[in-house]
């Protein structure tokens, strides 16, 4: 394993993992209450579930049980036990979405710990802390957090499996991404096919065991999706809730329909259609999404192929290389459907790239420590550093210096690192240049509350919805806080927020809007 001799030694190790942690915690806890009841939409499908467990276990948006919201429910049922337990505040609902962020940097700086030092386990869980998106997502109550958290159980996982090929972790995968099923629906598969085509390439066992071993892990996939969907399926329809989002009463039609065909295609099945124009190979990195979480993407990248080339004469099963495929073809399956899906997209969406960019970002800067480049590390700290200053400039009334400062920086490292020998602390200079940006974008994101369907982490550019990240979903501090079930405003940890009387049985007039 690759170490740095008096930056981060085993012994010290345990200490900064817990001081990333805590920081983290802070970072997404800090000021919390100040965005209210973030979606309502979702934050009246919590208090339907506090008070009704019917409501909890199909996911209504009323505690009369007249229509779901248009995802399946796992990503809610913590937020309700929440409430249940602490009562209806803001508080109460937004801290599960914290600690879920907490526990994925966790699993993050795990997954790197795997195979490399600390201080590599470290980089990737400060960059996955700190992306923007990540901010955002894991401050508010939208089902991404649950989706990301079980996928990043998910990636650890399939890499734990592939070392010894390891039944037992890759059912325990397959598991992980049946559940983040349950929170976002189709979303959570675009994960599997590089996981099974990884492992079915790399595994250091037989090759018709490497099939039933995937075979093994699809079935606990589908029990741990199916389960809640048979039950909706035996419940009649008469004594359940209205599958909100689909136009036939059914939970299949709003996962493969609105929730999966329509978004790549742009297919009306849910009212809605095309409501999205910007799909194209370069949208990661555009106005609208590419503050959110193309800081590091690039690197990432770069470091994939470098990586990957670098081991070609690594045996088959060198688990180096694997867990490289298995956080890449994340990395790039998910990109590339965020980048060409016709259908609805949102650029928060983009926090389901953040475990990975960050994986691979720590991995390949252990890599090529390891191996004493110098070179490419100074090509990747100068173009991250450009970069940063490209989406920094994109919001030029905004704490304008930075951008000047990192690319100076990013620039004067690059250079330091090809032509002197104190490679310490130029490489501590590098990093700082590499995440000042997203970090500045974080505290920022942090600091300013989020309400609405459609938050944006950073600063205004003028490119996104409602006027561009951030803008026309961030309310002043201080302001009142909308009432779930509309109507009026009050202050976190108010009373009841939503009338219980029952929406209407037509589909055409009973659908929910969409939220995500």
């Amino acid at each position: 394993m690759p170490s740095v001799p008096g930056v981060v030694t085993e012994a010290k190790s345990r200490w900064a993992l817990a001081a990333l942690l805590v920081g983290t915690g802070l970072l997404y806890i800090w000021g919390l209450g100040a965005s209210g009841w973030a979606n309502s939409y979702y934050s009246a499908a919590v208090q339907a579930g506090s008070q009704s467990w019917t409501a909890f276990f199909f996911g209504a948006s009323d505690a009369a049980n007249a229509i779901t919201v248009d995802k399946t429910p796992a990503s809610l049922w913590p937020m309700v036990l929440s409430v249940r337990l602490f009562g209806l505040n803001s508080w109460a609902l937004l801290v599960p979405q914290a600690l879920m962020g907490v526990g994925a940097v966790a699993m993050v700086y795990a997954s790197v710990r795997r195979l490399f030092s600390p201080w590599a386990a470290l980089l990737a869980g400060a960059v996955m802390a700190v992306t923007p998106v990540a901010v955002l997502m894991f401050r508010f109550n939208n089902p991404d957090a649950l989706l990301v958290l079980l996928l990043t159980v998910a990636g650890y996982c399939v890499v734990r499996a592939q070392e010894r090929g390891a039944t037992r972790w890759l059912v325990l995968a397959g598991a992980a991404i049946g559940f983040a099923f349950l929170a976002k629906m189709m979303q959570a598969f675009l994960v599997l096919p590089g996981f099974a085509l990884v492992y079915l390439l790399t595994a250091p066992v037989a090759f018709w065991r490497r099939i039933w071993q995937l075979l093994v892990a699809g079935a606990a996939m589908v029990a741990a999706a199916g389960w809640w969907l048979l039950a909706v399926a035996l419940v009649p329809a008469s004594e359940r809730p209205y599958i909100g989002g689909s136009q036939t009463d059914s939970v299949l039609e709003l996962a493969l329909g609105y929730n999966g065909i329509g978004r790549l295609n742009g297919a009306d099945y849910g009212g809605l259609g095309n409501l999205n124009q910007q799909a194209g190979w370069l949208r990661m990195f555009d106005t609208e999404a590419g503050g959110q979480i193309s800081w590091l993407l690039p690197a990432a990248l770069v470091l994939l192929v470098a990586v990957t080339w670098l081991t070609r004469r690594a045996p088959r099963v060198d688990p180096v290389r694997a867990a490289f495929w298995v956080w890449g073809s994340w990395l790039i399956v998910t990109g590339l459907v965020f980048s060409l899906m016709q259908g609805i997209f949102h650029a928060y969406y983009t926090v389901a790239l953040a475990p990975a960019i960050a994986v691979l970002v720590g991995m390949g800067a252990a890599v090529l420590w390891e191996r004493g480049a110098r070179w490419l590390p100074a090509v990747i700290t100068a173009g991250t550093a450009v970069w940063s200053y490209v989406l920094l400039s994109r919001s030029a009334d905004w704490n304008s210096w930075l951008g000047v400062a990192v690319a100076v920086a990013g620039l004067g490292a690059a250079l330091a690192l090809v032509l002197t020998r104190r490679v310490l602390a130029v490489a501590a200079v590098a990093l700082a240049a590499c995440l000042a940006g997203p970090a500045a974008y974080a505290v920022d994101t942090a600091a300013s509350p989020h309400t609405g369907a459609i938050p944006t982490a950073g600063p205004s550019t003028g490119g996104g919805p409602g006027g561009g990240q951030g803008g026309g979903f961030r309310r002043p501090a201080g302001a009142g806080f909308q009432r779930p079930g509309g109507g009026g405003s009050q202050q976190p940890g108010g009373g009841c927020l939503l009338s219980t009387s029952p929406s209407p049985r037509d589909p055409k007039t009973a659908r929910m809007p969409s939220s995500a």
